[in-house]
């Protein structure tokens, strides 16, 4: 019940923060992600390697 209530009261707070948009050309915020076998890739260790191309989707999945 306590972590039903605290997702929702995160998920609101995260619908009324207003998101951050960068403008073409601008420069990323440093970052890190998992890479699909669970180790982290930093934004910064990629640029020391050349461009860098961001591509993100959306995955939906149907929960029964």
């Amino acid at each position: 019940m306590r972590r039903r209530m605290l997702v929702g009261v995160l998920a609101a707070l995260m619908l009324t923060v207003p998101a951050l948009a960068l403008e073409v050309g601008s420069k990323a915020p440093a970052f890190t992600l998992t890479d699909p076998a669970g180790k982290p890739v930093k934004l910064a260790e990629m640029l020391g390697k050349g461009p860098v191309i961001i591509y993100t989707f959306i995955s939906a999945v149907n929960a029964v």
